[in-house]
């Protein structure tokens, strides 16, 4: 994952905190402000989404997760009929825009399967579909970076697929696809904010929602950038230290 500098972190909130301040006699910040009663009332409501933007994200991720690595695996067969299901499934769900995915799945799965779902599912389910086709090239690609001789040398002793998969492969391409994962996450997390077009009540249906009480969008969405900025800071550093963490087990 590319290293975002803290300098250029701080330089984005100047920037930004200077931009506003020149528009101060235009601005009320009361609204957000943690100095009043009302504002205080507000930031708690906003961060009272962020619970269900880490629940939606995270899930949505384990399961698209699963999903890349299973349409991965035919990618790599020699079958061609495996190879083309790969290849169909990987275009077709990557060509879908993923807010169309959302209101297809929300409004329209439930009349093709005769199920309900609520916003939560829907969003999940959205995502993880649309995620997973980059999952699935990613992993294909992380399996096909492993060296050749590591396969030869497991069919030297006598493994099967699944043991040279669970024991010599996957360990391995786990390790090299991990900050394309990153990648991933902080994306699932972005992409999240899409799903409060069918009400989903995370960070961006509740800036919305005080938006429309309060009347200061400018105001509001600000905090929801900074919301989001230090959502995806923290996210990054956890993902460099988990790979820090990797490299030194390995012994680099």
């Amino acid at each position: 994952m590319r290293k975002i500098p803290l300098q250029w972190a701080a330089f984005a909130l100047i920037a930004l905190s200077v931009l506003l301040t020149g528009c101060s006699d235009k601005l009320q910040w009361y609204v957000v402000s943690p100095a009043t009663e009302t504002g205080r009332a507000n930031l708690l409501f906003m961060l009272g989404g962020l619970k269900y933007t880490l629940l939606l994200s995270i899930t949505a991720i384990v399961i698209s997760i699963i999903i890349g690595l299973l349409v991965a695996l035919p990618g790599i067969s020699k079958n061609p009929f495996a190879r083309g299901f790969n290849r169909v499934y990987v275009e077709v769900v990557r060509a879908v825009p993923l807010l169309v995915l959302i209101l297809w799945v929300y409004y329209g799965l439930p009349i093709m399967l005769g199920i309900a779902i609520n916003v939560f599912w829907a969003g999940v389910v959205a995502l993880a579909l649309s995620d997973s086709a980059f999952e699935a090239e990613i992993f294909r690609a992380g399996i096909q970076s492993v060296d050749r001789g590591q396969i030869e040398a497991s069919d030297s002793l006598g493994l099967g697929y699944i043991d040279r998969m669970r024991y010599i492969v996957l360990p391995q391409a786990l390790r090299r696809v991990l900050p394309p994962l990153g990648n991933q996450l902080v994306y699932m997390l972005k992409m999240s904010s899409l799903v409060s077009v069918i009400g989903m009540e995370e960070l961006t249906r509740r800036a919305n929602e005080l938006v429309t009480a309060e009347y200061r969008p400018l105001e509001t969405y600000t905090i929801l950038i900074l919301e989001y900025l230090v959502l995806i800071l923290v996210v990054s550093a956890g993902v460099r230290w988990l790979e820090r963490r990797l490299e030194v087990k390995d012994g680099r």
